[in-house]
């Protein structure tokens, strides 16, 4: 069972805090790059830059603002490859899935069933408001976009489910020793990870809903299906297939992209839409096709700890 895998008698919850302080050491070492290229930017421009988080995101060509930035995550999904291994004595693989070994065509049909969800929300959207959408493609730009595209954004939202759906997920098992903790936690901290999100800004509060309703539905299925393949290719989809379909100039990366959306930002049925009707949907497809069974168990059930000791 995946979040058993975590819970073994040295694995305390305090060394999870301490890992988790590592992973974001690693982080911001990983940041070094994209900080030292806006201060040498910065240096040899005689206008001088505004320091605000917008502003900084737009000092560069979006397609090297897109390297810079992602760096970052590579250097975290490091820290929890060495965190895991030597800090715990788990092996990748534990935080990853209860199975022999990954299962990619999970992950590769998440991914996909994503994608046509996105891209029929998108299509539908620019169909039923075509004016707030300019065409914004450009062949090198975009082609470049989709080559550092394909290979680093899968790493930022890898990186995101291995700490999220996977390390912390199992940290909370051992302090909580159930699992409906560690998914309202987790969903919890995900979403809040966004608050400083430009779109935040622009839409309010309200759209932590979907974030921390996304976080949620992760979760969930990660649960469900014991192990986080489900949730790493959905998370690569949204992220991949949404920089190559439309950028705006409110959103957290300005992307070479198809479209460019040109209309005012509001939280409307956006928000509460896929967190209401279209996870569920998603829910009830992933339940039939891997036949899940037995949810309140699964989602909020006890761990037995003794039985677990003594394997």
């Amino acid at each position: 069972m995946f979040l058993e895998q975590g819970i073994k008698p040295h694995n305390k919850f305090w060394l999870y805090l301490i890992g988790s302080v590592l992973i974001i050491i690693a982080s911001f070492i990983g940041q070094i790059p994209f900080s030292v290229a806006v201060l040498y930017k910065t240096l040899n421009n005689k206008k001088g830059f505004s320091f605000d988080n917008a502003s900084v995101m737009k000092i560069f060509e979006p397609n090297l603002t897109l390297f810079l930035v992602i760096i970052s995550f590579a250097f975290a999904l490091a820290g929890v490859y060495y965190v895991v291994k030597y800090l715990h004595h788990q092996t990748f693989l534990s935080v990853t899935t209860s199975r022999s070994k990954v299962d990619w065509k999970r992950i590769g049909f998440s991914f996909v069933l994503w994608s046509f969800f996105s891209i029929v929300s998108f299509t539908a959207l620019y169909f039923k408001s075509p004016e707030n959408f300019i065409w914004n493609f450009k062949l090198i730009p975009f082609l470049i976009l989709v080559a550092v595209g394909s290979i680093l954004i899968p790493i930022q939202t890898s990186t995101e489910e291995y700490v999220f759906r996977g390390y912390l997920m199992q940290g909370f098992a051992n302090l909580a020793q159930n699992r409906w903790f560690p998914l309202l936690m987790t969903s919890l901290i995900f979403g809040s990870m966004h608050v400083f999100n430009p779109e935040v800004a622009k839409m309010g509060y309200v759209i932590m809903f979907y974030y921390i309703g996304t976080g949620l539905f992760l979760g969930v299925i990660t649960l469900m299906d014991e192990g986080i393949e489900l949730a790493l290719g959905f998370h690569a989809a949204n992220n991949l297939v949404g920089a190559l379909l439309v950028t705006s100039d409110w959103s957290v990366f300005q992307t070479h992209s198809l479209f460019k959306d040109m209309s005012e930002p509001s939280a409307g049925l956006d928000v509460i839409l896929p967190v209401v009707v279209i996870y569920p949907i998603l829910l009830f497809i992933f339940s039939k096709k891997y036949n899940w069974n037995n949810w309140k168990e699964k989602l909020t059930g006890k761990i037995n700890v003794v039985e677990i000791s003594n394997q």
